[in-house]
């Protein structure tokens, strides 16, 4: 059988959109401007079609699609030059911009896309069978970054996500270790980020930094690493 599923997304004005893809190494396979906007693009195996809409509100929009590879480092590390060489700098907040590479709790790498359209690419790979999420931690402070993380990612609510971190640093009788703290607050820097709060942001980012890491802790938290060099570019 040789079925395909392909994405129709919406847009207010569709060029943007398709020079955001350029720059990400897309080739434009199809554009028509009447009887109704509507343009197509594709890179590799994936392929993404998008319509003009009147009155579209793309800080508003829900529309997302989910695509598989089995190269996420690469693409992902694809992208990010790719988008330092058309702005100067990887995009994390506003649109468009790009998310951070990281593994998740249901057995997935992955990174998100949003384009200048609002709609999110979630890019993954599979690294477990299991699909489910598994249990959050048991342990205090990997278990708020491990509820942060949902709050940031999966449901796009980097408010809830600053205030597990927020309330769970504010502990007295118990410390983080030095991995946990820098996670944490390379997270608080990201949400803090895109809520505009710059003060925090920029607050976060020197904690952060600051944190002493052994070369294996270093190692462990390599992916961090990159989106802290992100937030601070």
């Amino acid at each position: 059988m040789g079925e395909k599923t392909v994405p129709i997304l919406p847009c207010r004005t569709i060029q943007p959109v398709l020079d955001f893809y350029g720059a990400l190494g897309f080739e434009v396979t199809f554009q028509q401007k009447s009887p109704n906007p509507y343009a197509v693009v594709a890179r590799g195996g994936i392929q993404l079609h998008f319509f003009g809409m009147k009155g579209y509100e793309p800080a508003e929009s829900y529309s997302t699609c989910y695509i598989e590879t089995d190269d996420v480092d690469g693409l992902h590390e694809d992208f990010r030059t790719s988008l330092k060489a058309a702005y100067g700098r990887v995009p994390t907040r506003g649109l468009p911009r790009m998310g951070a590479l990281k593994d998740t709790s249901h057995g997935v790498r992955q990174f998100l896309v949003t384009d200048p359209g609002g709609n999110c690419l979630r890019i993954g790979q599979r690294t477990s069978r299991e699909h489910h999420h598994r249990p959050a931690p048991q342990q205090t402070f990997l278990r708020a970054l491990h509820h942060a993380a949902l709050l940031a990612d999966s449901r796009d609510d980097p408010e809830g996500a600053a205030k597990v971190i927020d309330r769970v640093l504010r502990i007295e009788d118990e410390r983080p270790t030095s991995v946990e703290l820098f996670r944490l607050l390379v997270l608080r820097a990201d949400v803090a980020g895109r809520l505009g709060d710059e003060e925090t942001a920029a607050s976060a980012q020197v904690r952060a930094a600051a944190v002493p890491l052994t070369a294996q802790e270093r190692e462990s938290v390599r992916d961090d690493l990159q989106r802290l060099g992100e937030l601070c570019g």
